[in-house]
């Protein structure tokens, strides 16, 4: 063989690995997760409501395999700590909505890190409400491309303020941006330009779209809401509206994926948070016949729709799985069905992808728990449900035959005592093992130079009653009471903290009574550690700021604004290791100031 041949023979088998290696990583399935928030298993036309409009997802239910006994936790961010990482929500440290128990432990691996270790770009479009500080943003734990607003719902006290679902600020990547339109549309819109721009690329993907919508307040563009006006049958026309909306942009997102040729490479699944929170109301509605809505323990409370079509893994035709799964099988399964490299976890769920293609409807023999704690500290079996492929065993003292009594009317826990004894001690191996660090905080860490400037605010105050997790409390003055927040110092060294009545946008003075309730405060006073410091408080200061010495560790952190009225914790707290002159302003935050005047107000409050 001569030098030119066998030069062009190594050209060619170059050019041969190169088109192998290119081919293998365009046949790495695209992964779209939908996860919308406080819609239930009734509250879609291909379950059973005939007075929901949801034309796109009922024909993507014909084509999809249907987990129809599919179990999540009854409220929000429990169910998504454990989507994210496979495991028991408590066994994260997520119990809670609020209260500091929202927060995912930072030692979890999720599923944003695995496939961002595998070389995919991860996307997060709407809801995290899994913490909005460092180390616990979606941006600290895995995600990419990152556009979401705070806390577990547009309006909240963490959020931007005045957010309002329309025309709204949120957080892009580290940066609070303005975005025009509804909320729902500009998720699937920012998820769409994050879409193109990796198919551009050739590059495999992971989007994570989670809409706050049909979550309350109940704001919805009026042209989704009109067509559900005077229908008995409808609980709450803007909740209608808000589904339908998600249904529009979920059918343009399918499009999408046809118009860019990824449809069949792309593993597309749409299930919720928990069970409805709007579609019963005043006795109306429709909730597939399931007894309990979002928070409950019966089935209505965490029984949700899952689908999932894959026309590349022959996952695209019609198929009831009646087995019992739930939101933690979805990570190990996904690494499978992907062929994901991932460091050894220990599940709480199972890789369930021999039932998604058997051709039996087979049972994985096995028991589950879900629960609604929503308290400080978790109690043993407080709002808990044990689940089997037939029974359900409700706070350890309720017995249903799920497969013959549905609904859940009839308790027959006394005709089969030994039934529930398998099932209490079901719990009771459940219990022993997540409740071991039920003690364990998870601390907001300050003077990391990943965050030089922290956002503390009510709804993560460590405070043994609800607290003030809303916008509208805040402004109403709500749960005025002295508590704290638990801290972990990244660094020893020096510290400014600004005490504030009202975020740094708002930007009033903390006697300012423009907004809502004014408590006249005059002193300020700083607990931090070992160190108390006392300042009193000007007639138009808009923030106090102390100047403290912290050494590395864990702290407490429980500062009181003092009128002679009431003595409280301040809303808002801002702290930097880093400080400069004017840091605690908008302009030295890079926030935008409020404007009420900025955009649209939803239709159900200009209308009123």
């Amino acid at each position: 063989m001569n030098l030119d041949k066998l030069f062009t023979y190594k050209i060619l088998i170059l050019l041969i690995i190169f088109f192998n290696f290119n081919t293998y990583a365009s046949q790495k399935p695209n992964v779209i997760l939908i996860m919308t928030d406080d819609q239930g298993y009734g509250d879609l036309g291909f379950n059973g409501n005939k007075a929901i409009y949801t034309p796109n997802l009922d024909k993507l239910s014909k084509d999809s395999i249907h987990l129809d006994n599919f179990h999540v936790d009854p409220t929000c961010a429990p169910t998504r700590a454990a989507l994210m990482t496979g495991r028991y929500s408590a066994r994260c440290g997520v119990w809670h909505t609020v209260q500091g128990r929202n927060m995912l432990r930072s030692r979890e691996i999720t599923m944003a890190n695995i496939f961002q270790d595998n070389k995919y770009s991860t996307g997060i479009f709407g809801k995290w409400h899994l913490g909005d500080n460092y180390p616990y943003r979606p941006e600290d734990r895995g995600f990419d491309h990152c556009v979401y607003h705070m806390a577990g719902g547009v309006g909240q006290a963490p959020d931007y303020w005045g957010n309002d679902y329309f025309d709204d600020h949120y957080v892009m990547n580290g940066q609070i941006k303005p975005f025009k339109g509804f909320c729902t549309d500009i998720w699937f819109s920012e998820a769409e330009k994050f879409i193109q721009e990796n198919q551009k690329n050739n590059k495999p993907f992971f989007a994570y779209i989670t809409p706050n919508a049909p979550h309350g307040p109940f704001y919805c563009p009026e042209e989704y809401t009109i067509p559900y006006e005077d229908n008995p049958n409808v609980s709450r026309v803007e909740f209608y509206g808000m589904v339908s909306n998600i249904d529009k942009n979920i059918g343009d997102l399918l499009q999408l994926l046809e118009d860019l040729k990824i449809a069949d490479n792309t593993i597309l699944i749409f299930t919720t948070d928990n069970g409805t929170a709007g579609g019963m109301y005043r006795n109306r509605g429709y909730n597939a016949g399931m007894r309990g809505t979002k928070n409950s323990v019966y089935e209505g409370g965490h029984r949700v729709p899952f689908l999932m079509r894959w026309p590349n893994g022959n996952l695209d035709s019609y198929k009831k799985v009646t087995a019992l799964t739930a939101h933690l099988d979805i990570l190990p399964t996904l690494i499978d069905l992907c062929r994901l490299k991932a460091p050894k976890i220990d599940f709480d769920g199972k890789n369930i992808s021999n039932i998604l293609y058997s051709s039996e409807d087979t049972s994985l023999n096995r028991s589950l728990v879900v629960e609604s704690q929503r308290i400080k500290y978790p109690k043993k079996w407080r709002k808990c449900a044990v689940m089997t492929d037939q029974w359900r065993l409700i706070d350890g003292i309720e017995l249903y035959d799920i497969k013959k009594d549905p609904s859940q009317k009839l308790d027959i826990s006394k005709e089969y005592p030994e039934i529930v004894e398998k099932l209490r001690n079901d719990y009771q191996i459940f219990w022993d093992d997540v409740s071991r660090e039920h003690q364990i905080t998870s601390h907001i860490m300050i003077g990391s130079d990943k965050s030089p400037i922290v956002k503390l605010s009510s709804h993560d105050w460590l405070i043994d009653k609800s607290p003030p997790w809303n916008q509208v409390h805040v402004i109403d003055g709500k749960v005025a009471e002295i508590s704290y927040w638990a801290l972990n110092v990244a660094k020893s060294g020096e510290y400014q903290i600004s005490l504030r009545r009202w975020p740094v946008e708002a930007n009033k003075g903390i006697n300012d009574d423009t907004y809502g309730k004014s408590f006249k405060y005059h002193t300020a006073q700083l607990s931090i550690g070992k160190t108390t410091q006392t300042k009193k408080i000007p007639i138009d200061a808009k923030e106090i700021t102390f100047t403290v010495n912290l050494k590395k560790g864990l702290i407490n952190l429980s500062p009181t604004f003092i009128s002679d009225q009431i003595e409280a914790t301040p809303y808002y707290v801002y702290i930097t290791h880093k400080p400069f002159k004017n840091w605690q302003t908008p302009r030295g935050m890079n926030v935008p100031v409020y404007s009420p005047n900025y955009g649209k107000i939803p239709p159900q409050i200009s209308k009123n």
